[in-house]
This record gives structure tokens, sequence and C-alpha cells, in this order.
């Protein structure tokens, strides 16, 4: 189950809502955790119990870090949790991947091969995988308690709204709501805006521009040409940050609805000049665990250039491998880690210096060809493409037809998702406040106009999204390859 899915919305989560709000406050942590559970195992089925002994073993882990006989953290109980998390999500992620390669090198050497049935990857492991190690290390180090209560735990790294799809959750950024919140109309109605605001931008914007880029990488190279290729890769870019971004919003719109405050995940990371400010401003919640979880402890920027580039490429190496199971995944963390490493060169300096809407679009580029690497299937296919884009074929013959990808709906979409990946919206809704601020007397009308354009806003996306979603359209899940 989706939180995009005609299911989801008119089923599952009023149904939700309702006995959560009418049940006292003592069980809504119980009901949130069983309905957290059935959403989980309505797509994973027996699959629900790898999430379940997670949960079981990180609860064990974490109350038996700090003993009750000492006020010492036990490093060997720290060690043991972290490498169990990790041996879980390396056997169903990473098993297949590693005896396919292994498999190549036995066959060139002639030695009998591994024989290994495809292991089935449960849908979110990475998430809750993450956020469980982050509780253990945060309690080792004693920043948060362990948690005593194991329905409180079991909510914490089983919560429906980001249990799939992130943001990845810090124990403390929930730690005092899991046992005390607070359900108020403010809170839910600003949980239902950022709930549809995220379900249009998925629908209405990554959906549609989504369907032309599988399009495009579904062509064989006969049929690619520059123009079709650059559009492939330009749908792509804007579908990837418009699914990402929109299940984030969601996520972070229930959490409110429930009385949870998530921390924002995306912040109009196409608006960058440089590919350090894109990881200040994509997927915050996995580029801050990967600072403080594994580039920090390597020691961060404190042992010189060279270590400092060396502990940046092993964070991106392995926020590769996080992604996925696949070489194209390894080679787009080494890219993006590459220039990471070169902006704190000299080069930084050359950067600088270029205008500064050059040095914007300079960035793009650099993330848009990173994009094409990631959603190849295949090394392969990322170099057919990478020559397509480029016009490196000599002869190209049969190409698809750019019209017959690109119309007025399409286009216009196109218009849309460039303007909303940079910070238009927050500053037009600023102005407008400040606009009917200076009114004076007039202040009450300023403002309920601008509730008024909320208002008709958000009805709008919903009655254009619930028709999208009507019809059938299109509406693929892209996290389960994370």
């Amino acid at each position: 189950m989706v939180f995009s899915s005609i299911t989801f919305i008119f089923f599952f989560l009023p149904c939700v809502l309702l006995i959560y709000g009418v049940c006292g406050e003592r069980l809504r942590n119980f009901i949130l955790l069983l309905t957290s559970l059935l959403f989980y195992c309505w797509g994973e089925g027996v699959y629900l119990v790898v999430l379940l002994l997670s949960i079981l073993m990180n609860y064990i882990c974490g109350r038996c870090i700090i003993p009750t006989t000492s006020d010492t953290p036990s490093k060997t109980i720290l060690t043991f949790g972290i490498i169990a998390n990790l041996g879980l999500l390396f056997f169903f992620k990473y098993a297949n991947f590693l005896v396919d390669n292994l498999n190549i090198l036995l066959n060139g050497l002639h030695i009998p091969v591994i024989a290994l049935q495809q292991v089935h990857l449960p849908i979110g492991i990475s998430f809750f995988t993450f956020q469980a190690i982050s509780y253990l290390i945060d309690v080792y180090k004693k920043k948060v308690q362990p948690q005593q209560n194991f329905i409180s735990l079991s909510l914490y790294i089983s919560l429906f709204p980001q249990l799939i799809a992130g943001p990845i959750v810090r124990y403390h950024h929930i730690a005092k709501a899991l046992t005390k919140r607070s359900l108020n109309t403010p809170d839910f109605a600003t949980g239902i805006e950022r709930f549809i605001f995220g379900l249009a931008k998925k629908v209405l914007l990554a959906n549609p521009l989504g369907a032309v880029a599988d399009s495009v990488f579904s062509l064989p190279a006969a049929e690619l040409s520059p123009a079709v290729a650059w559009l492939g890769a330009v749908c792509y870019t804007f579908q990837i940050y418009y699914d990402f971004s929109g299940y984030s919003d969601m996520a972070i719109g229930l959490g409110r609805m429930f009385g949870f405050h998530f921390p924002e995940n995306f912040k109009y990371p196409y608006s960058s000049r440089s590919i350090r400010e894109f990881w200040h401003r994509w997927h915050i919640s996995l580029s801050s665990w990967f600072r403080d979880y594994l580039y920090i402890p390597l020691g961060g920027s404190r042992n010189g250039n060279l270590r400092t580039g060396i502990n940046l490429i092993t964070v991106f190496l392995f926020c590769g491998l996080w992604h996925g199971a696949s070489w194209t995944f390894i080679l787009w963390g080494l890219y993006h880690g590459f220039f990471l490493v070169l902006e704190r060169t000299r080069f930084s300096t050359f950067l600088s210096s270029i205008w500064s809407p050059a040095r914007h679009l300079l960035t793009l580029l650099i993330i848009l060809l990173g994009w094409v690497l990631f959603r190849s299937e295949n090394l392969m296919q990322a170099q057919i493409f990478y020559t397509m884009m480029f016009g490196l074929l000599e002869k190209q013959v049969g190409a698809y037809p750019l019209l017959m990808l690109v119309d007025t709906k399409i286009g216009m979409e196109l218009i849309v998702a460039t303007l909303l990946s940079l910070p238009f919206y927050p500053r037009l809704l600023a102005l407008f406040e400040s606009c009917s601020s200076r009114l004076g007397k007039k202040q009450i009308l300023g403002q309920a106009g601008c509730y008024i354009l909320q208002l008709s806003l958000i009805a709008s996306l919903t009655y254009f999204t619930v028709i999208s979603l009507a019809a059938g359209a299109y509406n693929p899940f892209i996290y389960f390859r994370f």
C-alpha cells in the first residue's frame, strides 16, 4: 500500500484517523503501532517478520547498552547491534549482487559458481535499519535515554508515515511525542495541507514526467536521438525530485495529523549553486545521517585535505550502495563524491568567480548527468545514453520522433515543474502576506484573501489529483529499489 493509492487515501487513512481520534490517549500508541504493522503487512506479507525481528533485536540491544549495574555503556552490545542491523540489510539487499559478481570471477577461473535464489527485498528496510542504528548509537553516546517501553520503540521504528520512503527520523526528533503528544486543529489542518501538496507533486508532476522518462529509457539505442535522450534525462530529473519530495511532504503531513513533527527532507535542491549545497538541500535526513554516523567518526575534515577527500569518497560510496545493489548506484555515489572533493580544491575559487546563474546551470548539469547513471538499469545502458545525449554516434537512423513524446500537457508540466523546483511559491506567498499586512485597517481582508487563495489552490489540487488517480493514471512506486 502506498500513499498515492485509492486504497490508502479513501479507506486506510480515514479509518485510522477515525479510530485514532476516538480512542483514549493511553491507547493511541498501541492503535498506531497496529495500523503501522497492518500497513507494512499489506504489501510485504510474511516479510513483516523481518521488521518485527529488527524491532525486537534493537529493543533488547538498546536496553542492554547501558547495564543496570554500571553507568558505562557497553561497546560490545553496540557493535553487536550495528553488525546485526547491517547483516540483515546486507542479506536482503546485497546478497544477490555479491554472489552475481563473485560468480563472474568464479566462471573466469573455471570454478563452480554459487547457487543462490533471488532474495526478496523488503520495502523500507534501508530506512528502518538506519533509524535503528542511529537509535543505538545515540543511546551509547548518552544523547538519548534507552526506551523502556516496547510499544513506544516499536512505534518509532515502524511508524507508517515514514516507514517505507523516509524521511529517516532520529529518535530524539520524536522521543517526547512517543510519550505524550497533543492533537489540535492547527496541526491537523497543516498536516492535511502538506499531505495534499505532496500527493499533488507525486501524481500531477512526478507520475506523468516519469512516464515520459520510462518511455525514453526503454527505447533501444537505434531509436534514440540527442533530443529524445535529453528529454528523458530532464523528465527523470524532475520525476525523482517530485517523487522523493512528494513522499516526504506526505510523510511530514501524516505525522502532523498524528501529533508528530518530522524534520524537513528537501529544501529546493535544484536551486543549488554547488554540489555541496545540493547535498545540504537534497534528502537531508540521509545526508545528515551519513555526516553524523560515518563522515564525522571517520575524521570528517579535521585531518587535512587528503584524509577529508578519502572520507568524502568513502561516505558517498556507501551512499550509492544504500540506494541499491548495482554498479550504477555505486558509480553515482562516487561521481558525487568526486565533485564534492573537487569543490574543496582550488576549483572552488574558479566556481565562485563564475556568474551566479551560470554556476547554477553548471550544477544542474552535473546533477542531471548523475541522474542518468542513477536511472540506468546497467552500465551499458548508461554508456549508450551518454553517447546519444552528446551526439557521439556517427550515424543515427530510425530515431524515435520527439513530438511523439511531447504534447501540450507534457510541455506545461515541464514548465510548472521547473518553476516549482525553485523557491518562487514561498516567495510569492511571503509577498502576498507582506502586502496584506500593509493594508492597515484592511489587513483582515488581505489575510482573508490569502486564506481564500490557499484554500482554492488546495481544493484544485485535490480535485485534479483524485481525478488522475480515479482514471488509473501511471502511478509507480520507485522506492522498491531502495
